[in-house]
């Protein structure tokens, strides 16, 4: 993988050249590389051998606390430790003004080595977020202390009856008292309501967690706005601090309702908050506290800052999950050879000549006349055919040097191509035997069979394109090229 980095890095996206800029001028290859080969070292002994365990041994939750293998602990610390969380951000911050694509790079090693075990996704996202729309007061006492991995970040849109529907999010933000508007660390509101799906929502990783919540504050009249235009965003952390930072030791009235169970991802929480519940009661009065970020009505706009951020890594981390897939793939090729090379065999002539597939011919062929003669199916019936004709024709052309190396070079497709003309064949067969099903039987097979020939049927043609002239670039491949 490293090689392959190397090449987009300084072959083709030429991040050499961002050195040019005044901001990037202590960089070169040489500090990239030192950053590449930290992250590396770190993905390798802390994240990688661990990537099995955390999938088997899910968090668990025993009603107080959550617990989490100790292995993500010393994972975190390490992240933490190497600089990434402020790697992008100014040196007055800790930070290393890294240029994205190369922090983006040097995360891409901790997502391939176990996407599942937190790397401070979500807490630089949050962190980040504030630093663009945080007051300068925010921006100290939490964006800070996420970037130096003391305290960790959410994010806490949807809610179990509004998932991707933001419009209908029902979290309350209620003016705290007397003296609300003038708290030095935003405006003062209690939340009240709940978050579901909230990765990192509930941990030891760190001493505190500052959640960013999307909540409606009610009108005059008591209601909620409708839609996306009455959203707020707003700081909530599990333990809350005074406007110098520290904790002053009173949790907050956010409380894990419990875990969701998940197919994958294991190594980090994924929860179900409770905000304003009473289990907790800061102040004496239910009611989770939060501060204002921005103005009222303006949460959704400031949330996509790192909604966009997060779409970006989760991108990068699906993307080197598939890197590992594939070198993991790689390996097994290698490893574990198969098959034999085709003038090593004695091939004996098709069984019964061919029989079971000119049977299959002339069955395509009889429900494609039948067809024919129902005016609503005869498009299909005339699509088939073509396809039909298209596949014979590609059989014919692949065989033409009788060289079984040519012809059997694109078998995949070849496979592909057959298997959607014979599905479109029985999609076919099944419309014209729905002609005297009930109505809604027929109408969900013709459409079921319209679907099948509309979408899937066409993408034969590209396939025996690759066929029909022997394209050779995956028989020529060699060992050494992957």
């Amino acid at each position: 993988m490293r090689t392959c980095l190397d090449f987009l890095l300084y072959d083709w996206l030429k991040v050499e050249g961002l050195c040019e800029r005044s901001r990037f001028e202590d960089h070169g290859r040489e500090t990239f590389n030192q950053v590449l080969d930290t992250c590396e070292r770190i993905a390798r002994d802390k994240y990688a051998p661990f990537n099995r365990l955390v999938d088997t041994q899910e968090p668990h939750f025993d009603g107080e606390r959550v617990t989490l293998p100790q292995a993500t602990h010393e994972a975190w610390a390490a992240y933490a430790g190497s600089g990434m969380l402020a790697a992008a951000q100014d040196y007055e911050l800790g930070g290393m003004q890294l240029p994205y694509t190369v922090e983006a790079a040097a995360n891409a090693f901790f997502a391939k080595a176990s996407v599942s075990i937190n790397a401070g996704l979500l807490t630089v996202g949050n962190a980040n977020l504030l630093m663009a729309h945080g007051t300068p007061l925010q921006q100290q006492v939490f964006a800070h202390r996420e970037f130096k991995g003391e305290w960790a970040g959410t994010m806490c849109l949807s809610e179990p009856q509004a998932g991707s529907g933001l419009a209908d999010v029902a979290t309350r933000a209620v003016p705290d008292g007397e003296g609300h508007a003038d708290d030095p660390l935003g405006p003062r509101y209690r939340l009240f309501g709940n978050k579901m799906w909230i990765s990192a929502g509930e941990h030891e990783l760190t001493e505190n967690i500052v959640h960013l919540v999307l909540a409606k504050i009610p009108g005059p009249d008591g209601k909620l706005l409708a839609g996306t235009r009455g959203i707020s965003l707003f700081i909530c952390p599990k333990h809350l601090v005074n406007a110098q930072g520290q904790m002053t030791g009173e949790r907050n009235d956010v409380a894990l309702a419990g875990l969701n169970h998940k197919c994958g991802w294991r190594g980090t929480t994924n929860t179900l908050l409770n905000f304003g519940e009473g289990r907790w009661q800061p102040g004496g009065a239910a009611g989770a506290v939060a501060y204002l970020v921005g103005q009222p009505g303006q949460g959704l706009a400031c949330m996509f800052h790192m909604m966009n951020e997060a779409r970006i890594a989760i991108g990068m981390a699906a993307t080197m999950l598939g890197m590992a897939g594939y070198e993991a793939s790689l390996a097994y090729a290698k490893d574990r050879k198969q098959g034999r090379a085709l003038n090593q065999k004695d091939p004996s002539s098709p069984m019964q000549g061919g029989a079971g597939l000119k049977l299959l011919a002339t069955r395509i062929n009889q429900t494609i006349e039948a067809a024919l003669q129902h005016a609503d199916l005869a498009a299909y019936a005339n699509g088939l055919a073509q396809a039909v004709q298209r596949l014979g024709a590609a059989t014919k052309a692949a065989w033409a040097t009788g060289q079984p190396e040519d012809a059997l070079a694109n078998a995949t497709p070849y496979l592909q191509a057959a298997g959607h003309v014979v599905l479109a064949w029985v999609w076919l067969d099944l419309a014209l035997a729905a002609s005297s099903a009930p109505e809604d039987r027929q109408a969900g097979v013709r459409a079921a069979a319209r679907y099948f020939h509309v979408y899937e049927l066409p993408k034969v043609y590209p396939w025996l394109e690759v066929v029909a002239a022997r394209e050779s670039v995956c028989r020529d491949m060699q060992p050494d090229w992957f």
